[in-house]
């Protein structure tokens, strides 16, 4: 294990408006950098933190931030202004939803500042924000070892150029597999990793939600079961979790093989499995290392096998 692998997570902070089949959660905390904060902060130490929020933000969430020994010198907090609020409806199939709404506040005019002692991180996280803003990121950073980064099909539609531009850059892409098809403009799924990793990221993880995910690195692949849950309470996060659990696991171990991104993935899931179920980050906020540790070891028995005889 390496020294001092701090970690930097970028993207939206948000307070979220959610209801399920289950139930309703009015302003909890939400936003890509809660989420994949809170689980790399099990993992690892630094986590630094930048997003923006208004003074209307509850203090609560910051004093959560604290606990978890999050970062916070690069959270703007802007006068008078107002949090990014979101809004969304889940169906009894919670794989669709319907956004009710959308108030961008402070986060309409972003501009990601990296303190200048932060920006030689080796370890970084672009969260779901605009392209162009992850962009202004990687132009701040010194010699970071790995740069992870997230998006989605509203950039892949709208701002398309600009994200080839941060493919390029980077060294891990995490899509789900309907923005892998949409990028690489292939069905098939095994075709379009191949295509997207030769726009530049040596490392594919597409997400499969209730179906797992895949990893492709070098000349390999690893598919990864989703972890069997009775009941999903609310889905929303958990593919920022799954990136924190991720990360945070590779910052520990500062180990970038194969072997060990297939235990980083397994991590990940980990993670994401207990934030979908309860509202919100409530559960990943209160969940212990040793519990995540025990599940990925349940992850490892549900897909251990002997080899056959014939």
């Amino acid at each position: 294990m390496e020294d001092n692998l701090a970690l930097l997570v970028v993207g939206s902070i948000a307070l979220d408006t959610v209801e399920t089949p289950n139930d309703k959660v009015d302003n909890a905390l939400g936003g890509s950098s809660s989420y994949i904060s809170l689980a790399a902060s099990y993992f690892t130490d630094p986590v630094h933190l930048i997003g923006v929020v208004g003074d209307d933000f509850p203090k609560e969430h910051i004093e959560k931030y604290k606990e978890h020994g999050i970062n916070i010198e690069g959270l703007e907090i802007i006068p008078g202004g107002k949090t990014f609020r979101w809004g969304g409806r889940y169906h009894t199939d919670l794989n669709v939803r319907d956004t009710l709404f959308t108030e961008l506040g402070v986060f309409e005019s972003f501009s990601p500042k990296i303190p200048e002692d932060v920006r030689d991180d080796k370890y970084v996280v672009l969260g779901n924000i605009h392209p162009a803003l992850q962009l202004q990121v990687l132009e701040q950073l010194k010699s970071p070892k790995l740069i992870i980064c997230d998006t989605m099909n509203l950039w892949i539609d709208t701002a398309l150029d600009g994200l080839k531009e941060v493919i390029k850059k980077v060294d891990v892409l995490i899509i789900n597999d309907s923005e892998a098809k949409m990028i690489a403009e292939e069905d098939n799924l095994i075709k379009a990793a191949k295509i997207i990793r030769n726009m530049g990221p040596s490392t594919l993880i597409i997400k499969k939600g209730e179906h797992g995910a895949l990893l492709f690195k070098d000349d390999k692949i690893f598919a990864a079961a989703a972890y069997p849950l009775e009941e999903i309470f609310d889905p929303t996060g958990a593919g920022d979790t799954f990136a924190g659990g991720f990360a945070g696991y590779l910052s520990r171990t500062g180990d970038l093989g194969f072997e060990n991104m297939k235990r980083a993935v397994i991590y990940g899931s980990a993670a994401a499995s207990f934030c979908v179920e309860d509202f919100s980050t409530k559960k990943i906020e209160s969940v212990s290392l040793d519990e995540i540790h025990q599940r990925f070891l349940r992850f490892k028995e549900l897909t251990e096998f002997k080899d056959a005889e014939l």
